[in-house]
Parts: C-alpha cells; sequence; structure tokens
C-alpha cells in the first residue's frame, strides 16, 4: 500500500509540473490575463515599469495564528506602501493593526477536514492523497483567480505541500516574483508523525527542496537555518529575526488591573475541584469589581496583593514538538520541595495551607499560577493529566486569549516558560520573542540554536530536564514578590532585549531591500 501512494504522489507531482508549463504557454500564445488581471494593470497603468503597487502574503494555515506573517502583512502596507492580499485559512482573530488597516484585504479560503480518524481505515490513505490536491486547486483558484495579479507572493513554509507548487504557479501565471520565509522545514515536522525513514518524508522533503530552489528570494528565521539552506540546499536566504510589534510591552499597574478583572472567572475556575487560588475567601473576591486575585482599587489607586501568586505564562501550539510533561513534572517537584524546605509533615491538610494563605499568610516562596494559552490537538490530554495532579502551591489553567489580551497577559506576568525543542533543530520560537517585548523572563528548553535568542543569566535560563526546570523556579521565586533578585536581574536584562530591536526597524532593515529588489527584477 505504501509503494503504491508513493508511486500515486510522484506521478501526480510530476504531472502538475508538465501541467504547469503547458498552461503557462498556452497563456503566453494568446496574451492571456485574468479579469482581475486586467482591471487592476489598468488602474496601476501609471506605475513605473509595469509595477502593479500589490503583494500577496500565502498563509496555508490559521492566519490568526500566524502572527509572523501578519506583522509581514502590516509591514507590506506600512512601509513598502504596497495594497496588500492575504489568502489564509480562517479560525482565530487577527491583530488589530491588520483589521484595521485599508489596505489590506483578508480572503478566507474553506478549510479542508481536520480529520481522518473517523473515516475507515481503507479511505484514510485515499484521504492522504486527495487533500494536498484539494488544497492545490482552492488556492490556485484563489491566487490566481480571486484576488488582483501581485507584483510578488511571500509565501509562509511549512506547509510546504501543496504551497510551494502552488504559489510557482501562481508566479508563473501572473508574471509575478515570489519568495519563501522559511520558518522550519516541513519534511522535520512530518517525520515528529511518520518517523524519519518514512517514504513520505523523504518524498516531502524532496519536493520542499526542488520548489524552494525555485523561489527568486528566500528569508529565514536563523542564522543556522541560513547556513543549512546554503550548505545543504543551495537556496542563498536573508536571515530575518522575529521581533516583537509595539504591541508588545510591559504593562501599566492599570492595564493589569483591568486584564485580571475580566479574566477573573476564568481565573477562579479551577481544572479540578479545587486548588490554592479557587479555594476559600479567594473565591469570593472574584466577586467583587474592584479586586483581582493580584491587584486591588482602592479609591483612585491601584495595588498589587503582597500575597499574590507568582504569574507563570507558557503559549503552545499543544503539539508532540512540545513535551508538557517536563513543565507538570517541575510543577510536582517545586511543590514537593517547598514543602520539605519549610519543614511541613506530609500529612499536613491542604486546607490548613489556602486558609492561611487567605489570611493573608506569606512564605519564602510563592503559589505558583501556570496560565498555558494556547489550541490544539494535545490539549484536552494534557488537561485530563492536570486534574489527577495533587498540588498544595502550584495550579494551573489553559485559555485562549484574543490578540488583544495576550500581549497584556504576557506584560503582566512574572515568568515566561518555553518548551518547543524545534523539529529541526534551526527554527526560534517567536513565544520568546514577544515576552522579551514585554520585558519577560523566560526558561526554556535548550537545544542546538536557542542562545541565538535566549542569553543564560542575562535575559533567561536554560533547562533540558523537568528537575532542572524545578530547580530553575525555587531559584528565581525565592523571596517574592519583594526579594528575588535573581528574577529582577534577568527582567532587566528581558527589558533590554525588548527594547533592543522591533519588528519594524528589523524588517525595514533586512526584508524590504530584498522584497524591492526582487520586485524591481520583474
Amino acid at each position: 500500500m505504501t509503494r503504491n501512494l508513493f508511486r500515486a504522489l510522484f506521478f501526480f507531482l510530476s504531472s502538475t509540473l508538465r501541467f504547469s508549463l503547458t498552461l503557462r504557454h498556452f497563456f503566453r500564445l494568446r496574451d492571456f490575463d485574468f479579469p482581475l488581471t486586467r482591471e487592476m494593470a489598468g488602474k496601476s497603468s501609471g506605475k513605473k515599469g509595469g509595477r502593479r503597487g500589490r503583494a500577496c502574503v500565502v498563509v496555508l494555515g490559521d492566519i490568526g495564528r500566524s502572527p509572523r506573517m501578519q506583522y509581514h502583512a502590516v509591514s507590506l502596507a506600512n512601509q513598502a506602501s504596497l495594497e496588500v492580499d492575504i489568502v489564509a485559512y480562517g479560525g482565530s482573530e487577527p491583530h488589530t493593526a491588520l483589521l484595521a488597516n485599508p489596505s489590506i484585504h483578508i480572503h478566507l479560503m474553506q478549510q479542508w477536514l481536520s480529520s481522518s480518524q473517523s473515516l475507515p481505515k481503507i479511505l484514510r490513505p485515499i484521504m492522504l492523497l486527495l487533500k494536498p490536491l484539494v488544497q492545490f486547486l482552492m488556492l490556485l483558484w484563489f491566487l490566481c483567480v480571486k484576488i488582483p495579479s501581485p507584483d510578488i507572493f511571500l509565501v509562509q513554509n511549512p506547509p510546504s505541500v501543496p504551497t510551494l507548487v502552488a504559489v510557482k504557479w501562481a508566479s508563473w501565471l501572473r508574471n509575478s516574483s515570489f519568495i519563501i520565509d522559511w520558518h522550519n522545514f516541513g519534511y522535520t515536522l512530518l517525520a515528529l508523525s511518520l518517523g524519519r525513514n518514512s517514504h513520505f518524508v523523504s518524498l516531502y522533503k524532496w519536493f520542499e527542496q526542488h520548489y524552494g530552489k525555485m523561489a527568486d528570494a528566500s528569508l529565514c528565521v536563523t542564522k543556522a537555518m541560513q547556513h543549512e539552506l546554503a550548505q545543504n540546499w543551495g537556496i542563498n536566504a536573508t536571515v530575518l529575526y522575529d521581533q516583537p510589534p509595539d504591541i508588545f510591552h510591559p504593562a501599566s499597574l492599570e492595564e493589569r488591573h483591568e486584564l485580571f478583572c475580566r479574566l477573573n472567572e476564568d481565573i477562579f475556575q479551577p481544572l479540578g475541584v479545587r486548588d490554592c487560588v479557587s479555594n476559600g475567601t479567594s473565591l469570593i473576591a472574584s466577586h467583587r469589581q474592584n479586586e483581582s486575585l493580584f491587584t486591588t482599587e482602592v479609591g483612585s489607586n491601584i495595588y498589587l496583593n503582597p500575597n499574590r501568586p507568582a504569574l507563570v505564562v507558557s503559549s503552545t501550539s499543544w503539539t508532540p514538538d512540545e513535551d508538557f510533561g517536563i513543565l507538570l513534572e517541575a510543577a510536582v517537584m517545586y511543590d514537593r520541595r517547598v514543602a520539605a524546605i519549610l519543614g511541613e509533615d506530609d500529612s499536613l491538610d491542604e486546607e490548613v495551607i489556602w486558609k492561611g494563605i487567605s489570611d493573608g499568610k506569606q512564605c519564602l516562596y510563592p503559589r505558583l499560577l501556570f496560565i498555558i494559552t494556547g489550541k490544539g490537538p494535545e490539549k484536552e490530554k494534557y488537561e485530563s493529566k492536570i486534574k489527577r495532579l495533587k498540588l498544595k502551591r502550584v495550579t494551573f489553567r489553559t485559555m485562549w486569549l484574543s490578540a488583544d489580551d495576550y500581549p497584556l497577559l504576557l506584560g503582566s506576568a512574572d515568568l515566561g516558560v518555553c518548551l518547543h525543542t524545534s523539529s529541526s533543530g534551526l527554527d526560534l520560537p517567536m513565544k520568546v520573542v514577544d515576552m522579551f517585548g514585554c520585558g519577560l523572563p523566560v526558561c526554556a528548553v535548550s537545544y542546538s540554536c536557542i542562545k541565538e535568542l535566549v542569553r543564560v543569566d542575562k535575559n533567561g535560563l536554560l533547562f533540558s530536564s523537568s528537575s532542572e526546570l524545578a530547580d530553575e523556579l525555587l531559584l528565581l521565586f525565592k523571596g517574592f514578590p519583594d526579594d528575588c533578585d535573581a528574577l529582577k536581574v534577568l527582567k532587566y536584562g528581558a527589558l533590554e532585549t525588548g527594547s533592543s530591536a522591533r519588528w519594524a526597524t528589523e524588517w525595514e532593515e533586512h526584508a524590504k531591500p530584498l522584497i524591492t529588489e526582487v520586485i524591481s527584477r520583474f
């Protein structure tokens, strides 16, 4: 069965390439263009060199969950003065800056079946081939018919199949340039589920490499990826580091209070029966308009509560390349180690501890509230594990926040945790970039190129095991909130990192010259 599918997929790919050349020749012979292309050409006929003054950003995914491509769209509109069409799937609300920009036009495609697990086993391989074919045809329809002809297509990779071939076709047919923004390698993500030795992974890699070389230019996210593309793929890429836009900044006390009051209901709703946040008199506070778990408003003044928990934030897409088991194990270790340090007997009822907290008692080590944001396939699996944990000083909440509230949460937190390990080992987690933009120090899983972003003992710490993460939590939160000197040092470094560069500056210096040069060739 696998061999037959491999042959069928190879036949499909070779056929599409031959057909694309035939179709391109057909249009050239008849000097044919699509109606919308002719209409745009008439509007932009005054442009020097026949330029249309337009760009198309392509994402075969939820545009609301593709922040880097949203930032590209805003920069193309504001910094390159182009009209921008976005072709993507819907699902999550994009950033307000994107929706409010009159030069940005979003075109949403119909989402394909998210899962074939409900189908009979005999049909699943067929659906595996049918899905990219349908996506390819839909992409081609949008890129060649639904939108006006652009000067340039900017496409996110991964996914590579069928995105790269569809965008390459569209660039041929509409005489446009084609740039790939390499976020990672698609074949390495496929290998997580199929294994590195799978025939499909090998074919996917060939496809990704073959069509990657056809791009007129490439951007990538790290120097390590730039080196890999140059040495082993024959692709010259320009490094465009992720940088936070201006919406990511440290939250003011007023912004924190308003956010926590809005989130009161979610914060005081435990995943289990009760915990160190939802128990006792704390629950009564959730109904007060002028009080949250972290802040209290008295008259015209807002104060941070002295016995508030430390707020730790982690953002995830709940996928296999982020092992949240590490975080859960570290939470259990922190809970037990604090109890041992304070000399508490294992038989001590948690109700006694929680009553002391409600009465305002402060300890050498604080409660920890982990807020985990994001959507993804493994969310329910880990929520089920969280419910079974018996913790006295640690609790978890899972949330999905709006594009406006997420930066405020980062700007209000005390520490960020990143469990991203990278399927290729060559990309960097954008969530950490956003955290630094908010002045939030980070504890991150250590892997090959993470030090391009996280500087140990300067803006964050690295760990390789749950025990190391537990040690770092104890180190950083000892004496919280006023006497945690190690945390204050990292916070200062994170603020310095976040303020040293912003997305608009990075894009102006590295992406804009490349895009302008590529457009000028056509």
